[in-house]
């Protein structure tokens, strides 16, 4: 199943990057004074034996080379991912598919991509709003053909602008073999870099990582 990223999801993992980073060099930091304080305040008449100070020294030598190593890496997720979004920056006015909420504008359907359990009898699609509250269930056959969802409730009256999420449900004899998040094909408004992830800001607001994406059609289709 896809997760839908957040801003506050992708701050915290820029931000564990830079911790271990800073971490690293904290480390390497501390092992450099510590080296130059034993080399200086050992006893003249027991000075350090010169195999050990070379040790210390390779280690030393292996501490650094790491850090620079991770400094290097680091860069080249930052360019690969930069590369990723430009190249997804065509993505932008598409329709992406993936398990995430669907916005409804109160009036055009929202594409939805269920996939029920071949052994199930019913089917079920559970919408909920944005609260997480159940607001309809629409009985569905069973197979994986696309659904329209037009945003109507059992009365005939159209369901408020907003987020609402669609939950999949395969039932068989009369209990549920699977409940999964259905995919839904949403416009894509934005591409953002958040950390080393390419992520698709979609209409409404929600955010998903491209990777996450399964299908893209034209928004027209």
């Amino acid at each position: 199943m896809t997760t839908a990223v957040s801003t506050a999801t992708a701050v915290a993992t820029t931000t564990s990057a830079a911790t271990t980073t800073a971490t690293q060099k904290s480390d390497y930091e501390t092992f450099l004074i510590m080296l130059t304080a034993q080399a200086k305040y050992q006893d003249p008449l027991e000075p350090m034996d010169s195999s050990e100070y070379a040790s210390q020294l390779a280690q030393f030598s292996m501490v650094e080379k790491q850090t620079e190593n991770n400094d290097i890496l680091s860069s080249i997720a930052q360019q690969i991912g930069l590369a990723n979004m430009a190249a997804m920056s065509g993505w932008v006015g598409m329709e992406a598919r993936a398990a995430a909420p669907g916005y409804f504008d109160g009036s055009t359907p929202i594409t939805i991509a269920p996939n029920p359990a071949a052994a199930s009898d019913t089917v079920q699609l559970v919408v909920s709003d944005s609260d997480g509250t159940e607001v309809q269930r629409v009985t569905l056959p069973v197979s994986a053909d696309a659904y329209e969802w037009d945003g109507v409730d059992d009365d005939g009256s159209a369901f408020a602008s907003g987020s609402y999420t669609f939950v999949v449900e395969s039932i068989a004899n009369g209990e549920v073999l699977m409940s999964e998040m259905a995919e839904v094909y949403s416009n894509v408004a934005e591409t953002q870099m958040q950390g080393t992830n390419v992520v698709l800001i979609l209409e409404g607001g929600s955010a998903i990582l491209a990777s996450s994406v399964t299908a893209l059609r034209s928004s027209d289709s």
